[in-house]
């Protein structure tokens, strides 16, 4: 393969450890904005979500989704029969409508800052832990 493709690499995990620290923090932020009861809270709490989702989430996944496409072409010869890598795209495709979600309930909880409950934030928080050690399993183990 091309002699920077480990350099792609490099810049697909950097960058999906951004995207992921993002997906864990933004939901916990709604944890704390549910709870809130004052409106100086409710606007902090908006504006460290929007800050999040747009300058650090967005762009990570972006990043994420470009590098990681960039090594699938360049191997696509090696891939396209790997089913690990199909299952592992299947599972980034979840991620990203979570991730969109996450824009979703943002712009929602700026209206009707208890919206849902802190607890509903506490469980949604937890659904991306099951896509990362299932991704990291595929992409490590390659049990497929």
């Amino acid at each position: 393969m091309v002699e920077y493709f480990n350099w792609i690499k490099a810049w697909h995990v950097i960058s999906m450890v951004c995207w992921y620290a993002g997906i864990f923090y933004l939901p916990r932020l709604f944890v704390y904005h549910a709870m809130s009861d004052d409106s100086i809270s409710q606007e902090r709490f908006a504006i460290m979500e929007r800050k999040l989702y747009r300058g650090i989430m967005t762009p990570a996944m972006v990043a994420t989704w470009t590098f990681g496409l960039w090594m699938v072409f360049l191997g696509w010869d090696i891939y396209k029969t790997q089913l690990w890598l199909h299952i592992k795209l299947t599972l980034v495709i979840c991620l990203t409508l979570y991730h969109l979600s996450c824009g979703h309930y943002r712009k929602q909880l700026l209206t009707n800052p208890h919206y849902k409950t802190h607890t509903f934030w506490r469980w949604f928080n937890e659904l991306p832990v099951f896509i990362l050690i299932a991704v990291v399993i595929l992409v490590i183990v390659k049990p497929f």
